[in-house]
């Protein structure tokens, strides 16, 4: 086919726009060869499809024989798979006080299992409002138990820093594999076993 270029701006020089001496024709029913652009021209027209250059720095620019509209449609399809490969990935904040209850810890700890199940990152930070930043080393040490109780799902990203009134972390999600146990669930477990060991009925008489 005959692309109107009155109605289209080709992404790729086409037909006569290729005024190179010579091209290398490639395709999936033919076997490459370079013949002279003239040569190829004459090929596309008894094929009834286009000569679309798609490698003009090589030497000589490489070109195929197809239908231009089949061609573009291709490429848009190619992209629009790989830009749906392409895991979008945010940073999802979470805001905690110098002292933090703990009922509202465990709530925000939710909330970040959902944040990096879903594939984001969590950006933890402790605002220090007036004189609480005199609670910074609390600050901090809230923060790597956040860390901590999100270890089977995150890894740390950035240690806690200082920066104004903020003392921020950042987790990123770990990549799909056997989750880590984080301390707080060995300590759990250990518990457990012990309590049951405690707990074990007597042998009957």
């Amino acid at each position: 086919m005959k692309v109107d270029k009155r109605k289209q701006q080709p992404q790729y020089r086409i037909n006569e726009q290729i005024r190179v001496p010579e091209v290398r024709i490639v395709g999936d029913d033919i076997e490459s060869s370079v013949m002279p652009t003239r040569q190829a021209l004459q090929l596309a027209q008894d094929q009834e499809v286009d000569l679309v250059e798609i490698s003009p720095n090589a030497n000589p620019p490489v070109c195929r024989l197809i239908d231009y509209s089949k061609f573009l449609y291709q490429q848009k399809k190619k992209q629009k798979e790989m830009k749906a490969k392409q895991v979008k990935v945010e940073v999802k904040e979470i805001r905690f006080g110098p002292q933090t209850a703990e009922a509202d810890y465990n709530f925000k700890l939710k909330h970040a299992v959902g944040f990096l199940n879903e594939g984001n990152k969590v950006k933890a930070y402790v605002f220090f409002k007036g004189r609480s930043i005199v609670f910074k080393e609390q600050g901090e040490v809230l923060l790597l138990r956040f860390a901590n109780d999100l270890e089977e799902l995150a890894k740390v990203e950035s240690m806690p820093t200082l920066e104004g009134k903020r003392m921020s972390i950042i987790l990123a999600p770990k990549k799909a594999g056997q989750p880590k146990k984080s301390q707080q669930r060995r300590d759990e477990e250990k518990a457990q076993e012990a309590a049951k060991l405690t707990q074990a009925p007597a042998e009957s008489e």
